[in-house]
């Protein structure tokens, strides 16, 4: 057991947020939390990370928070930097402050140990040796540059300073420095929020390939299918682990309440069977000591809990258009947007009823296409043109930061000022606004609130083309399903923009996927594009080689393909393959030399020459990445 949480409780004022609480972190486990908006995910992750401590309780219950040895445990903190005059890679390269420490102590105690080879000399170093090991020392430089470049940064970001970044960007540099910080437990507060559909594929490798521990919050379920072993739910308080990945935490969770609310049925009707016979035979002396057996048996029963229901609040509405548009909804013909440069041009035809996603990386255009489908932007050239009686309903993710004096009534009501209040209330109810919620100002509503009022305000005038700009962004689980199932009985059209994979692969029929110079329709959906993406990754293993460092593939480039003539095919033909025999011949050179390297390292009359161990092991490495960039140049003659 790495950490426990026994029987905790955490208060805050008069309001208790958790409580019989039990956690638990084996091992290497890798944890997702779940529940919904405001049920105390982020409370339990700060009370693990120590910012948070138990409340006391008037109880006989063993209450403690244990862990064994002491683990370091890091949290995605807000993003500060304490100097934001210095560069990215020195801000990044703190982290590695304690391997550089001991990699020096390393090379004292050799130098030491050189000089003077006692025993205990040699154990100090062997101890060193075997914990830098442990820090990743070998390999700290070559991890940070595969993290680096895999969250969107270039080689010239290293040399800006920290300041000139975005706020965006300055989350993934606290991002990059957990990782890289290599804790025994790392706390992951929506990982997955803002990064691109690349980026989270990579990060899912990456933790599940992680050798310590790691506790997740996140609403991406596909995340969570692909990296969590265990889920604890959090609903109503309290706190269910369940082994597994959410999918099968789901259909636990289902089988669990209808087995727990069978039982319960059937106890009820036993009970009820029990006591109508008690009450109908209580008054004859003949049956007084049944009826007594009979009250027994029911006081002796191991009262089954009638199962409470899940927690299912959520948003609804029928989404119908006001009236349908015509067969073509949206022509595109060589569309380019973007602002001072062409980031994606696009040609495509909309159909009435479709529902596409658009995907990619970040920086590749999908917003800036939908603000230039709604006109909050020009196009740089091409155009576009939509269908007759169209009428567009468009989110934007900035409605997120929306911001009013009025309290969220006034607010609905000045853009529908028609409706009475009974109606205007019942718009509001049907996305949760209820009760004095819509007397709450639109300025201290959250994030999930102010979009929750930006989809119930577009959804009132009933479009019949909706334009969203990430609308799962703020939502918790539940919310999502309930606009996946909405999305996907709506009859109008839908064009939209989301990183969610699950959310994409449930309602788009169709997906446009942008990229860095061009941009690709998938007509049969979200399993064409995987399909299409798990080609290319192979296609580019085919070329590339890879280092694998804490578990995680550093990508080399592939050296630029070299000319050729092809005046002569025959003697060029003849000319390649020698080369070719010739690099297989290096090939197995270089693989003998590797296979004699490790045969000596096993050598018995070694195990105590930790001089001569280290020399070998560096050895090893030179030659297997000079394997690597003979691999890589086989590759290109053969496919040549």
């Amino acid at each position: 057991m790495l950490y426990q949480i026994s029987n905790g409780c955490v208060k805050f004022a008069a309001d208790t947020i958790l409580e019989h609480i039990n956690f638990e972190i084996r091992n290497t486990e890798k944890i997702a939390v779940v529940g919904r908006n405001g049920c105390g995910k982020t409370t339990l992750l700060k009370l693990i990370a120590g910012e948070v401590e138990l409340s006391k309780r008037d109880s006989d219950e063993d209450i403690f928070i244990a862990k064994s040895g002491n683990p370091t445990i890091s949290y995605l903190q807000q993003v500060a930097f304490e100097n934001e005059d210095i560069t990215l890679e020195e801000e990044i390269r703190k982290v590695f402050a304690p391997v550089l420490t001991l990699r020096d102590e390393m090379e004292r105690a050799m130098a030491e140990m050189e000089a003077d080879p006692v025993e205990a000399k040699v154990k100090r170093y062997t101890r060193l040796q075997e914990r830098f090991q442990d820090m990743g020392g070998y390999n700290y430089d070559r991890e940070f540059d595969i993290v680096f470049r895999k969250f969107g940064f270039h080689e010239e970001d290293k040399k800006r300073r920290v300041s000139e970044f975005s706020g965006g960007q300055r989350s993934k540099i606290a991002f990059i420095k957990l990782l890289l910080s290599m804790p025994d437990i790392m706390l992951l507060d929506e990982p997955t929020n803002h990064l691109d559909m690349s980026t989270v594929e990579w990060l899912e490798q990456y933790l599940k390939a992680y050798k310590k521990s790691v506790v997740i919050v996140s609403h991406d379920r596909m995340f969570l299918d692909n990296v969590a072993d265990v889920v604890y739910e959090i609903e109503y308080g309290t706190i269910k682990r369940y082994p597994g990945n959410y999918s099968h935490f789901m259909e636990v969770k289902k089988a669990d309440y209808e087995k727990q609310l069978k039982d319960y049925t059937l106890q009820q009707k036993e009970i009820k069977r029990l006591e109508t016979l008690v009450e109908r035979f209580k008054n004859k002396p003949s049956k007084v000591s049944m009826t007594r057996s009979k009250l027994k048996a029911i006081e002796h029963m191991d009262k089954i809990d009638s199962p409470d229901a899940a927690d299912t609040r959520t948003f609804h509405s029928r989404l119908t258009p006001a009236r349908e548009t015509g067969k073509d909804v949206l022509s595109i013909h060589h569309l380019s947007v973007g602002y001072d440069r062409v980031l994606a041009e696009i040609t495509m035809e909309v159909k009435r009823g479709e529902k596409i996603a658009v995907i990619g990386d970040n920086g590749t255009g999908k917003s800036t296409f939908l603000k230039t489908l709604v006109g909050k932007i020009p196009a740089l050239s091409g155009e576009f043109k939509y269908g007759v009686h169209v009428e567009i309903g468009y989110f934007d993710q900035e409605f997120a930061q929306y911001a009013s004096d009025k309290d969220v009534l006034n607010d609905f009501w000045d853009e529908f000022p028609t409706l009475t209040q009974t109606e205007a209330r019942n718009a509001l109810g049907a996305f949760l606004f209820t009760g004095e919620d819509v007397f709450k100002a639109v300025s201290v509503l959250s994030g999930g609130e102010k979009a929750r009022l930006a989809l119930c305000k577009i959804l009132q005038r009933r479009p019949n083309v909706l334009i969203l700009d990430e609308p799962t962004n703020h939502m918790d689980i539940v919310g999502k399903e309930t606009l996946e199932s909405m999305l996907r009985e709506y009859t109008g059209t839908v064009v939209f923009v989301s990183h969610d994979r699950y959310f994409v692969k449930n309602v788009a029929d169709k997906l446009l996927y942008l990229e860095e110079g061009g941009a690709r329709l998938f007509r049969f959906g979200y399993e064409e594009y995987a399909q299409a993406m798990q080609k290319r990754r192979e296609d580019e293993q085919d070329k590339v080689s890879f280092s694998i460092v804490a578990g995680q593939p550093q990508k080399r480039e592939a050296k630029p393909e070299k000319e050729k003539n092809y005046s002569n095919p025959g003697k060029e033909r003849a000319k390649l393959e020698r080369r070719i025999a010739k690099q297989e011949e290096k090939i197995a050179a270089c693989e003998e030399r590797i296979a004699a390297l490790k045969e000596e390292w096993a050598d018995p009359g070694l195990a105590t020459d930790y001089v001569r161990l280290n020399e070998i092991q560096e050895q090893i490495g030179q030659a297997e990445e000079e394997l690597e960039g003979l691999l890589e140049e086989y590759v290109e003659l053969t496919e040549g």
